[in-house]
């Protein structure tokens, strides 16, 4: 008999892990915050603020502002305080679930980078979003799109599908979903964004060999795949196979990241 995995884990992270690998999230967070035009003001909401370390960069750049930064992952809030303790009571960090928030015409402007493909029903969403913003509020986003990571996704799918590991994936559905930027566009015009723009660009990123990307696929890319398997072993066995095929790509190590760019306003 197999052991399906706690449903209630898929929300947690390895937030240390997270906080330290998560350099490519950074890099493009930080370009999608330098599309603001900020006051300094504002109150921000940071929609999926993970272990805080754009959090504090949107902090810096709102000298008399406020932000509020929720997340699913109560690791990655704690990682968050912590990392965040200086900024005092400018921020307030909430454990939520972005298709469920209790905001209505709260925010100036909502922030996320890195999160919002990793919530399936984009409708829903960003009809929560619109919600939380004051008229004339602004959304500024960033999430994976398009093609993204579909060769180590078809490569983790075909090895899911193996004798040794079919079993064990039986009515698993990939955790992600990645829009390109007509259909992210249409999603945000249902919800009632308007001056809508949305754009895919390619964001290659080539790790440091063997052991970083091994660490990196499996706790910031594959962590819902590895859940599904029971024994650490298989787990490293499955990682294997994904870095050993890893290896003979050019160049080395390299995973095909597309981003997914998103702006909207409310009315």
């Amino acid at each position: 008999m197999t052991s399906k995995p706690d449903p209630s884990s898929f929300r947690e992270w390895n937030s240390a892990v997270y906080h330290r690998l998560s350099g490519p999230q950074v890099s493009w967070g930080k370009k999608v915050l330098a599309r603001l035009r900020l006051r300094g003001d504002e109150v921000v909401l940071d929609a999926g603020c993970g272990t805080g370390r754009l959090t504090a960069e949107l902090l810096d750049a709102l000298p008399v502002g406020r932000v509020v930064g929720v997340d699913l992952s109560q690791n990655m809030l704690r990682s968050a305080r912590e990392h965040l303790t200086h900024f005092g009571s400018r921020v307030s960090l909430v454990a939520c679930d972005l298709l469920h928030l209790p905001f209505e015409k709260t925010f100036d402007g909502i922030v996320s980078t890195a999160a919002f493909h990793w919530v399936l029903d984009h409708d829903r969403l960003f009809a929560n979003l619109r919600r939380a913003l004051v008229s004339g509020g602004w959304l500024e986003a960033q999430c994976g799109g398009g093609p993204n990571l579909v060769i180590l996704r078809k490569r983790a799918n075909a090895l899911a599908a193996t004798s040794k590991f079919a079993s064990l994936f039986a009515g698993f559905r990939e955790p992600w979903l990645f829009q390109d930027a007509d259909a992210a566009a249409a999603s945000l015009r249902r919800a009632g964004f308007i001056e809508v723009e949305t754009s895919i660009e390619a964001a290659p990123t080539v790790l440091d060999g063997v052991a970083q990307y091994n660490e990196f696929v499996r706790n910031i890319i594959l962590r819902r795949h590895l859940e599904n398997i029971p024994s650490e072993e298989l787990r490293d066995e499955f990682m294997a196979e994904l870095t050993e095929q890893a290896a003979s790509d050019d160049p080395a190590f390299s995973l095909d990241y597309w981003r997914l760019n998103l702006r909207g306003r409310s009315e």
